[in-house]
């Protein structure tokens, strides 16, 4: 590695990118960076970069609160994260469950977590997923986010049945995760979903442009991804455009993502940027420049924006680990321009701020289409201030509930740059096959030589 005149900030702990071992780690500055560094016996020194430039690393992070009132599957025997399921040290109830309903997918991307493809196994029959709900009902109860998700969920006829089936258990909100195809191409598809309950899609969105989507995706896909929003506005389904960025193939394209959900909104409720992680057979450790950290995305957002929106607009989380994920919250001026409803160390009603309740609250009413919305859903003062043009407040909540967009990034882990600080304090948790509740980034984690966690792995 080069020399550097480096300081350790706090210590972690992370496993070794070759044999999967828990070993010691620091988050170590040099100039305005941080790197995770870590050093197994066996295989030596990583050091992978984690945080870019401004906003300064200390001052965004804050302590985690550690808040776990659900009902614990497995024990504590070989330490996280190896008990995963959820265990006693865990530090998060779920604020978001993920459910995969097949490993089938109408696309073969470059880029997926959930590896999906022609080797796909059989779906899980209805059966098995109803029990699936309720393992989430017993250790999270109702009233967090479910996002039914793959491979590509609507490649399953009985998906209604699948919404329906949700929400009849007591879930009020469900999301769909989809690249939008099927919704493209038939035309009566959203209204079915809508009817069996679906509240929001999660749309795969690249970018404006062609040449992206058949770099990630394998072909053209931009007319469709229009075409999937225009049939979910239709009806009353809310939006969420999340593009995976890739340096070199999308990243340029953050300011034109965000100023087309302008455009969209209300019908688009947000953007949710999700820089790439590296998974699967790699020999070498993926290049520093290759990487996206938050600060990155945040000061591109501000750059592509030409200002519109600030890094000084943007807030750390309010329930998972604070090095996760940033929002935003955004209201279109009368005239133009924009005014932050959130800003960095914000605790009002319109951020994620307030706890875990709060933030589920919040969320999903932001990420539903605005008719579910009322005035109590905000609790943020009127201003007669000119510049806003707002005299009162109810033509200020009315103009919320309508025209606010969210825009946020998750920071996704791989074996590289994984924390398990963060990992103790995931709150987006998948349903393994067995039923057990596994972390995110541990259920997708792999090796250099895609050697698995947990992904098609059972309890032993």
């Amino acid at each position: 590695m080069d020399s550097c005149n480096c300081e350790t900030v706090s210590d972690t702990e992370s496993l070794c990118p070759l044999c999967l071992a828990k070993i010691p780690a620091t988050r170590e500055t040099s100039g305005n960076d941080v790197f995770l560094v870590k050093k197994c016996p066996e295989h030596g020194e990583f050091r992978t970069i984690i945080w870019r430039g401004g906003p300064e690393f200390r001052g965004w992070k804050r302590k985690s609160r550690a808040v776990r009132t659900g009902v614990c599957q497995t024990e504590s025997v070989s330490g996280c994260p190896f008990d995963c399921g959820i265990c006693p040290s865990h530090r998060k109830n779920a604020c978001t469950v993920v459910i995969e309903v097949t490993s089938r997918c109408n696309l073969r991307c470059a880029v997926c977590f959930a590896d999906s493809g022609a080797d796909a196994g059989p779906d899980p029959d209805l059966t098995v997923i109803g029990e699936w709900y309720r393992r989430v009902l017993e250790t999270s109860g109702p009233d967090i986010i479910v996002q039914l998700s793959g491979g590509e969920p609507t490649v399953r006829d009985d998906l209604p049945a699948i919404i329906e089936m949700g929400r009849s258990l007591g879930f009020s909100f469900i999301q769909v995760n989809t690249n939008g195809l099927r919704i493209a191409e038939e035309k009566n598809y959203a209204t079915v979903l809508r009817r069996a309950g679906a509240a929001s899609v999660f749309l795969q969105f690249d970018g404006t442009e062609d040449n992206i989507y058949r770099s990630l995706r394998g072909r053209p896909l931009y007319a469709a991804k229009q075409r999937a929003i225009e049939r979910c506005a239709e009806n009353g389904i809310g939006v969420v455009l999340v593009p995976t960025l890739v340096p070199g193939v999308n990243t340029h394209a953050i300011g034109s993502i965000i100023k087309l959900a302008l455009e969209l909104s209300p019908a688009v409720r947000g953007v949710h940027f999700q820089p790439v992680g590296y998974f699967g057979r790699s020999p070498d450790a993926p290049d520093n420049n290759r990487r996206l950290t938050l600060p990155d995305v945040m000061r591109a957002i501000e750059e592509q924006t030409d200002g519109l929106m600030r890094v000084a607009d943007f807030s750390p989380p309010g329930w998972e680990n604070t090095l996760c994920s940033f929002h935003g919250t955004f209201l279109p001026k009368p005239g133009g321009g924009l005014q932050s409803l959130t800003s960095h160390g914000a605790n009002g009603c319109c951020s994620t701020d307030g706890g875990e309740a709060h933030a589920v609250s919040f969320t999903a009413r932001q990420w539903s289409a605005p008719s579910s919305a009322t005035k109590s859903d905000c609790c943020c003062t009127a201003s007669s201030d000119s510049d806003t043009g707002i005299e009162t407040l109810d033509g200020f909540l009315d103009r919320v509930k309508t025209r606010m967009l969210s825009v946020s990034c998750m920071a996704f882990q791989d074996v590289w740059n994984l924390d398990l600080e963060r990992a103790r304090d995931c709150c987006i948790h998948v349903v393994a096959p067995d039923g057990r509740m596994i972390p995110f980034c541990l259920y997708n984690l792999t090796s250099v030589r895609g050697e698995r966690l947990y992904r098609g792995k059972h309890a032993t």
